[in-house]
């Protein structure tokens, strides 16, 4: 027997081997780290809400409340007012997207307020996400929107607000999927 063929004799037997250790112990196995997650935990962090406010809790906030926990929870990342600094601005910027340094804020760029909900419930606080009351960003998401002219002072955001409320650039954007709502 040449070289070769011991070569393709050894490397048959290998991989058949192979296969059939696989086949052995139920396919092949993941590396067995952490656990799977109950349905209670995923319920906890499947909170997307859509552009139609599919998927709002109940809730509510106004500017003035969000203004307090904006001070308390915000205001050390994106500074007073939402002015930056050391993170993004969150207000201003309207009329600098066709620009050549575009400010993009919730009052310019951001094409629903539902997203700002979203994003804020999902990933803020930066250092403690998920962690604020369904009231406090409810009140933030007002505060925000407030700052950059888009709702009065007195108004309440709550499910049935928000969805309702029309951003500055909310023309400028392409509505991908228009079955999944506006």
């Amino acid at each position: 027997m040449s070289t070769r063929d011991l070569l393709r004799v050894t490397l048959a037997l290998v991989l058949a081997g192979c296969a059939s250790a696989g086949a052995t112990r139920g396919g092949m196995e993941g590396p067995n780290l952490g656990r799977e997650a109950t349905p209670a935990q995923i319920a906890g962090w499947d909170i997307s809400v859509g552009p139609d406010g599919a998927g709002l809790p109940a809730g509510r906030g106004t500017p003035a409340a969000g203004a307090t926990v904006y001070e308390q929870k915000c205001q050390v990342c994106h500074g007073a007012k939402g002015a930056g600094q050391p993170n993004d601005r969150l207000v201003g910027g309207q009329g600098t997207l066709a620009s050549k340094t575009p400010v993009r804020t919730i009052g310019s760029y951001w094409p629903y307020a539902t997203t700002v909900f979203d994003y804020v419930r999902r990933s803020m606080p930066y250092i403690q996400p998920h962690s604020l009351s369904n009231d406090e960003v409810y009140a933030v998401t007002a505060y925000l929107l407030h700052l950059n002219g888009i709702i009065g002072e007195s108004d309440e955001m709550n499910a049935q607000a928000l969805p309702k409320v029309k951003m500055p650039n909310q023309s400028n954007f392409i509505v991908v999927y228009p079955s999944r709502g506006k």
